[in-house]
């Protein structure tokens, strides 16, 4: 076997054993054994809310023991191709299992990733939060650049995603906007997006085509299940209702049908217009007040909550997280982790992969860098 291939293929036996040790296979397996059998009782779903917790555990232990179970094999058919390929001196057979190599050692990485989220609310779906800074239209058109970006991120994921409120701009772009994505880990990894986002572009509003610079803020909170009990007083709330409007109101009609609650103590806002219900839109708003309070929560419990409270107070310079430079080159860059990227057309189109999985390793190990913002 070729040098290379060996090196190839060490590496992705070395991956795949991390796998297994963080999993803690024997101890994994058993488990998964005792889960089993514990749903198959006559008894099982007598405790509803106990039962749905045990199952969650068992689909999670049995998709990350199948998983590593299918590189294995995956690998196994690749060393197999090699030395078929060798033997019959077929380079296109080769080049196959050369190229199965490299899709277990893919697999993996995204696998050792996803171990990072171990969080209490990682596996939750999410609420996406976007809003223009100061600057009027320019910020306006950026943050609907930031609403596209995140749509086609979780397009990119199979998520489903919702637009719960759209506010238009005056001239372009929105002055809100509400997303919510559905899907497995959702909140795990978009939460490492909340902050403000720097735009420097050669302005497409500005007859004399200056360039400029534009801000905007991402938050993100998850959506609370059943298991999480979040006691919100409706004194402590004022209730609003108004005209649904905007691209993303799908049954726009003449009621008042859209719904804004205000929790009063903390000052936190939420809307939705999604429905053409406004019974629904109630629904809907209680839930991600709830939701928003139980990040206020989970914040709390982090080191760095100081530092992310202060980022959403101020949507401007010295608080971004990331800049995406357009022009005069192209560069986006995030200032926590120092991950950079020389095609923001592709980054604007949803390959954030690589800064979100970056942002959770510095998270989860604690480390830190030096990085200086872009001009």
């Amino acid at each position: 076997m070729r040098p290379e291939i060996q090196t190839q293929l060490d590496n992705a036996k070395q991956s795949i054993g991390l796998l297994r040790r963080h999993l803690d296979w024997d101890v994994a397996q058993r488990r998964l054994a005792e889960l089993n059998a514990l749903s198959e009782g006559p008894d099982f779903w007598n405790d509803a809310e106990t039962a749905q917790k045990l199952m969650r555990e068992r689909t999670s232990l049995e998709d990350q023991i199948n998983g590593i179970a299918k590189l294995e094999r995956d690998l196994d058919d690749a060393l197999t191709l090699i030395e078929l390929g060798e033997m019959e001196d077929d380079e296109a057979t080769v080049s196959e299992g050369e190229a199965a190599i490299k899709a277990v050692e893919v697999e993996a990485a995204r696998r050792q990733v996803e171990t990072l989220l171990s969080g209490e609310a990682d596996m939750l779906d999410t609420y996406v939060e976007i809003h223009p800074g100061a600057g009027g239209t320019e910020s306006q058109d950026w943050a609907e650049m930031l609403l596209r970006m995140y749509r086609r991120w979780g397009e990119r994921r199979k998520f489903k995603v919702d637009v719960l409120d759209y506010q238009d701009g005056d001239q372009a772009g929105i002055k809100s906007a509400t997303l919510q994505f559905k899907g497995h880990n959702a909140y795990g990894w978009l939460k490492t997006e909340s902050g403000v986002h720097r735009l420097v572009r050669i302005s497409p509003f500005d007859s004399n085509a200056r360039r400029q610079t534009s801000f905007a803020s991402v938050w993100v909170y998850p959506v609370v299940d059943d298991r999480i009990i979040i006691d919100v007083k409706e004194s402590d709330c004022r209730i609003d209702t108004y005209r649904a409007q905007g691209a993303g109101g799908q049954h726009i009609n003449t009621t008042d049908s859209a719904v804004r609650i205000t929790h009063i103590p903390t000052g936190i806002a939420v809307t939705c217009q999604q429905e053409r219900s406004q019974h629904k839109n109630r629904a809907k708003a209680w839930d991600m007040l709830r939701a928003r309070l139980y990040e206020v929560e989970l914040k709390k419990r982090e080191d760095k909550a100081n530092a992310e409270q202060a980022s959403k107070t101020d949507i401007g310079w010295g608080h971004q997280i990331r800049s995406y430079v357009l022009q005069p080159y192209q560069l986006v860059k995030d200032l926590r982790t120092g991950v950079a990227s020389t095609a923001p057309a592709d980054v604007l189109d949803g390959e954030l992969d690589p800064f979100m999985e970056a942002s959770l390793a510095q998270r989860v190990y604690g480390t830190t860098v030096e990085v200086e913002d872009l001009d």
